[in-house]
C-alpha cells in the first residue's frame, strides 16, 4: 500500500474493544465503552498488524456519544473507523450522533477529516515568459 494514499476502513465489526488494554496502546486511543470480547481482540490484532489506529477510541466522549447499538437488553459500541497511524492527524473528531438512527437501533457514526489539497506547479524549463 503506497504511503501517499489515505485509507479509511469503516464497518460493523461486531466486536467490543472496551477500554485501554496493555499491548494495544499503539492502536487503541484509550477511550472505549464496555468490556473487550473475542471479536474486539481480533480487531485490535488486525489493526496492530496493518499499522492502523481505531479512530473511535482516540477522543474522550460522553457515554451517549460512544454507544452505536442500543436495544432494551444492551448498549454496545460495535462500529469502528480505522485509518493509518501516520494519517491520525487527518482525523479531527469522531463521534456518534444519538439523535440520528441509521436503522431501528443503530446510531450514525461520523468522522471529521481535515484534508489539505496541494496544487502542483508546472515546471517551466527553458521557456521564457514575455509580456
Amino acid at each position: 500500500m503506497p504511503s501517499t494514499e489515505n485509507i479509511i476502513i469503516g464497518g460493523d465489526f461486531n466486536g467490543h474493544i472496551g477500554r485501554l488494554l496493555k499491548g494495544y496502546d499503539s492502536v487503541h486511543g484509550g477511550f472505549g465503552f464496555g468490556d473487550i470480547n473475542g471479536g474486539g481482540t481480533l480487531l485490535l490484532e488486525y489493526a496492530k498488524a496493518f499499522e492502523l489506529v481505531i479512530a473511535n477510541s482516540c477522543y474522550p466522549k460522553k457515554v451517549e456519544h460512544l454507544i452505536i447499538f442500543r436495544s432494551t437488553v444492551a448498549k454496545t459500541q460495535i462500529d469502528y473507523l480505522l485509518l493509518k497511524k501516520y494519517d491520525r492527524g487527518l482525523c479531527t473528531d469522531c463521534n456518534v450522533i444519538p439523535s440520528e438512527n441509521l436503522m431501528t437501533q443503530h446510531m450514525f457514526l461520523v468522522m471529521e477529516l481535515k484534508i489539505r489539497w496541494t496544487r502542483r506547479k508546472r515546471a517551466m524549463s527553458g521557456i521564457s515568459r514575455v509580456r
